[in-house]
């Protein structure tokens, strides 16, 4: 079995570095996406970004939080993919398209219903086999989704990366002053879209935007209720995917890093995995949060190619 690591540009030296320079600066030549809108069973929208060549294999990508199919990470993965004969599914979560969903709820980490209907909607086209690939948020909803019920039998693969696999710690994490400038971005984005959905739905509550402070006080206010949950503490434990792993009947790899800003000691949950065959973690002490980036005359990262490696390979 080929052995993976991964060691970071020697410039990237340290883990806000790794994860701040893909983020701003990392361009990726693709084709044009096709949109597609499809209605959700509840009557609100997901725009669907597809890259198709006549495949059988599909690969549908989830994007992470605040993010959109426009990230490099995204763009990245779905290139790569793209070039070695798959067709290519990415998606954005309700509200992270160019147009604000129709429904007072928005998007939240264990929203599988969406990426249900996501698959649901694939199945109709004319594919043999489907696989998964996450970031972050879009790696917890990965995992949740396939967890939470015997996974459909198209689906045969999955991969994810930096996944926030215990929601209520991470969400600690990324608070941490050390990484304000992570969490002050996230904060001051989910607070312009309460803002926006205000002027859609005049009954959306805006007077606790000016208390919030933390991700914690943004899911206690908002997420929390908005999604049918009683407060920010039950949403992290009934949606952390870590309480799904154990019942993943896929072929399924979690890759998590040591020095990534985002997650906490307990999203490395090696020991808990040793009596689930299906699932295989690596953790890395290098990557940061969704980085990984590989310099080489290819422009391939790092992780494109581990997930590619890992999708086209015959090992479980």
């Amino acid at each position: 079995m080929q052995e993976f690591t991964y060691i970071p540009p020697r410039w990237l030296f340290n883990a806000h570095l790794e994860t701040i320079y893909p983020a701003l600066f990392r361009k990726v030549n693709l084709i044009a996406y096709s949109r597609e809108r499809i209605t959700t069973p509840d009557h609100d929208f997901l725009d669907l970004d597809w890259l198709k060549q006549g495949s059988k294999k599909l690969v549908i990508i989830q994007h992470g939080l605040e993010g959109n199919t426009t990230r490099a990470y995204i763009k990245g993965m779905a290139k790569t993919f793209f070039d070695n004969g798959f067709d290519v599914l990415t998606w954005n979560y309700r509200g992270c398209s160019e147009e604000m969903n129709r429904l007072l709820r928005f998007y939240h980490s264990g929203a599988t219903e969406d990426l249900g209907a996501v698959v649901s909607h694939a199945r109709t086209q004319d594919y043999n086999s489907i696989y998964l690939v996450g970031f972050s948020l879009g790696g917890n909803l990965t995992l949740k989704y396939l967890g939470e019920s015997t996974a459909d039998p198209i689906i045969r693969k999955a991969i994810v990366f930096s996944v926030p696999l215990d929601l209520e710690s991470s969400c600690k994490k990324i608070s941490h002053w050390s990484n304000k400038i992570y969490a002050q971005r996230f904060i001051t984005s989910l607070k312009n879209k309460v803002l926006t959905k205000s002027l859609l739905m005049p009954g959306l509550e805006t007077r606790h935007l000016r208390t919030i402070k933390t991700l914690m006080d943004f899911d206690d206010a908002y997420t929390a209720p908005l999604h049918g949950f009683e407060n920010a503490a039950d949403y992290y434990h009934k949606n952390s995917s870590i309480n799904f792993l154990n019942r993943i009947t896929i072929s399924t790899l979690i890759v998590n890093t040591t020095n990534d800003p985002f997650l906490s000691k307990a999203c490395l949950p090696v020991e808990l995995l040793k009596d689930n065959p299906h699932v295989k973690m690596e953790v890395y002490n290098k990557g940061g949060h969704v980085g990984f980036t590989q310099v080489n005359p290819t422009g391939i990262y790092w992780s494109e190619q581990r997930a590619l490696n890992w999708i086209t390979s015959d090992t479980p």
